[in-house]
Order: structure tokens, then C-alpha cells, then sequence
């Protein structure tokens, strides 16, 4: 008999805490405050929420999202500015068809996040690593390498990074090179690709001025997306991005159409949004996360004294690095054996050639107890490699 077909992307192996998986806790998804924005949306917009919806997405939520942005980063953010998306790989995916030529140079940080490294290759472009130190990209070697690859006739549309709290490093850029890196962009005719997703799960007071916001608008397209903050399994995120760009986005093929990406949802977002339910939810998720992290960052650095383990101020991970000659490649069977695993650094570069001496930890997918359990678990493994 045929096995019946899955229903989320989540495969469970019996016996291993897996701190790989990018993943919300489930019991914080809010599944009762979603029923209710989705019954209260169905009732304030009728038919009007089961029809093909608007281009650049419904006005409810554009509005709200301009509105809560502006609040959040003390900054005008344009409602022209907007286009809602299925989430940010769909906007990567979106800005990279419309901006991007097979052949191209797409400038990457290193390292990054991994998947996003698949939706860019998707596009026959090559990748080419920014110039990093231990700060994050340095502007003024970006430029040196722009030059050199421009003298070789190359054509260098986009940078992509994870500027606030980075996928897999949970690092920001510091704040003068946020301005360095925006002001070559302006003048060099580079368009910034700024994934924006983890910046409401700040532990810090106030995050990082974002890349958007330091540029107005100008050479820089943000990406937002709810997955983090509300649930996944909405498919909803926007972009921010200028006028003319927004335009062509409305004016695809697929959109013209279809209407509005996942309308439906996005109506339920804006209805969930101006209710109060977002804020309430968000700061109940940013402390439940908080608690996480410190508890697998104290558990480590307790059980491995040795090791240099980094406390993020923002984010879902801990990138952890590998002392002693440890190698990831080398850990991860062990580490299986005694019922724990991980993301193995060298994912997260677009050579493959770097990240070895890395592990990717995730500390959202489990409760405190299960990262206290895995957090032991890979400690004894870290001791059994070393002998």
C-alpha cells in the first residue's frame, strides 16, 4: 500500500535532537490567533478576500506594514514601495529574475545563507564571495574586486547578505561599514539585496539601522517575510524596493495573471497585524527565543570550556566554531551516533571550500529541555572525536 503523502517539510528521525532545522517551535505557532484574524478578515472583506487580489498586494496590509516599519525604524516607508510576496526566497527569486542575466556576477556574503545560494544559482549566474573579515564584508576591498572583475568585462548586478543577524552567524554588520557598503552601491550602480527576515527577533533593544533605510530606497531592495515571526506555512513575506522596480514586479506575466500573491493570507496578515495580535505575538516568540539561546549557549560553554561559543543578539542560531582540530565533516557521524546533528559549515559558502571548521545550531525547533539534552549530546561527541 502507497504511504499516505507528507504534509510539512519537517522529517523526524527517531532518536536525533537536530539542531539543523531553520524551523519555528510548533507549540508557538498561533494557530487559535490565526483562526480568529482569518473569521475576522472573512467577515470585514467578503468576497473581496476570495478574489484575485491586487498587484502589488492588498492595500490593508501594505498599509499596516508601511505604517508598522515606519514606527519600527523611525523612517518613511513609501506604500509605493511595497510588493508582497510568498516569503523571502519568492522575493529573492523575483528580484533576481528581473535585475539578473545568465552570466552575470552576483557578489555573495561569506558565509550566508545556504539556500539562497540555490535560488541565485537558479538563474545561471556565477557566484563570487565579497571580500569578509572578522567585521563581515569590507567595503573598501568589495570595491577593489569590483573594479578588477568590471576591467574583465564582467557585469555585477546584485550583492546579497543577511546584514542584521545573519543566517548561519546570527552577526550584524557594524554600523560604518552599513553606510560604506550602501554609499558604494550608490555610486558604482550595484543594486544590494538586503535579507531583512530575522530583524524583529532582535534580544538587543534596537537592531541595526537596516541597509534600506541608510539608503532611502536608492540601489537597495529589502526583503521582509513573516516565516519567522508569525509562521512559515503562510507563505507571505513583501519587498521593499523603488518605485520603477515594483512596477516591473506588478507587470510579469504571471502576476498580471493571477492578481496578488497569496491574497487570501495577506488579508488575514493585515487584519492580524492591526488587531495587536502581531506585536503581542512577536514579543511573546522574541522571549520564548531568548530563553533558547541562552540555554544552549550556557550548556556548551559550560560542557566545552575549550571552545569559543558566540551568543547572537538576534536570530535563531548559534555559529559555532571548531577548535582543536575538530572538523564538521569529521563530527557530524559521530555526533549521529549519540543522537544529535547539525548543519555542517561548509553549506553556508558558495565555493564548498570553506566552513569546515564551523557547525550551524539552531535553537528554535527545540524546547529548552531538548537543547539542554543535544547541547550534551554533542559535547560527548566534540570528546569522542578528540579522543
Amino acid at each position: 500500500m502507497e504511504r499516505p503523502a507528507p504534509i510539512i517539510q519537517f522529517e523526524e528521525r527517531p532518536g536525533i535532537l537536530d539542531l539543523g532545522w531553520g524551523h519555528p517551535l510548533p507549540s508557538l505557532l498561533p494557530v487559535e490567533q490565526w483562526s480568529a484574524a482569518s473569521q475576522a478578515a472573512a467577515r470585514t472583506f467578503g468576497w473581496r478576500a476570495l478574489t484575485y487580489g491586487y498587484a502589488a498586494g492588498p492595500g490593508p496590509l501594505i498599509e499596516w506594514l508601511a505604517e508598522h516599519l515606519s514606527r519600527t525604524e523611525r523612517v518613511r516607508v513609501r506604500t509605493s514601495q511595497f510588493f508582497v510576496t510568498g516569503g523571502a526566497s519568492h522575493a529573492l527569486a523575483l528580484v533576481s529574475t528581473i535585475l539578473t542575466d545568465p552570466g552575470d556576477v552576483v557578489l555573495v556574503d561569506s558565509p550566508t545563507y545556504h539556500f539562497a545560494l540555490r535560488i541565485l544559482r537558479d538563474r545561471g549566474v556565477q557566484l563570487v564571495p565579497a571580500p569578509v573579515d572578522s567585521a563581515g564584508i569590507d567595503p573598501a576591498a568589495l570595491d577593489d574586486l569590483m573594479t578588477s572583475l568590471r576591467s574583465q568585462g564582467r557585469r555585477i548586478p546584485l550583492l546579497y547578505l543577511v546584514a542584521t543577524y545573519g543566517n548561519p552567524t546570527g552577526r550584524s554588520l557594524p554600523d560604518r561599514r552599513r553606510h560604506e557598503l550602501v554609499q558604494l552601491a550608490q555610486r558604482s550602480g550595484l543594486t544590494i539585496v538586503e535579507d531583512d527576515t530575522y530583524r524583529e527577533l532582535s534580544y538587543e533593544p534596537v537592531a541595526p539601522q537596516s541597509l534600506w533605510s541608510i539608503a532611502d530606497g536608492r540601489a537597495v531592495v529589502r526583503i521582509g517575510s513573516f516565516s519567522k515571526t508569525v509562521a512559515p506555512g503562510l507563505r507571505l513575506g513583501w519587498l521593499n524596493a523603488a518605485p520603477e522596480i515594483v512596477r516591473t514586479l506588478t507587470g510579469l506575466g504571471y502576476v498580471d495573471s493571477g492578481g496578488g500573491v497569496n491574497h487570501h493570507a495577506a488579508l488575514t496578515m493585515a487584519t492580524f497585524g492591526a488587531s495587536g495580535a502581531y506585536h503581542r505575538h512577536v514579543a511573546e516568540v522574541r522571549g520564548h527565543y531568548l530563553r533558547s539561546r541562552d540555554v544552549l549557549v550556557d550548556t556548551l560553554r559550560a560542557a566545552l570550556p575549550d571552545f569559543d561559543v558566540p551568543s547572537p543578539a538576534g536570530g535563531w542560531f548559534v555559529w559555532l566554531p571548531l577548535d582543536q582540530g575538530v572538523r564538521a565533516s569529521t563530527l557530524r557521524p559521530a555526533a549521529e551516533q549519540l543522537g544529535v546533528s547539525f548543519v555542517e559549515g561548509g553549506r553556508f559558502y558558495a565555493t564548498g571550500q570553506q566552513g569546515d571548521d564551523h557547525l550551524r545550531l539552531a535553537f528554535s525547533f527545540l524546547t529548552p529541555e531538548q537543547l539542554v539534552e543535544a547541547a550534551g549530546r554533542l559535547a560527548h561527541a566534540v570528546r569522542t572525536v578528540l579522543g
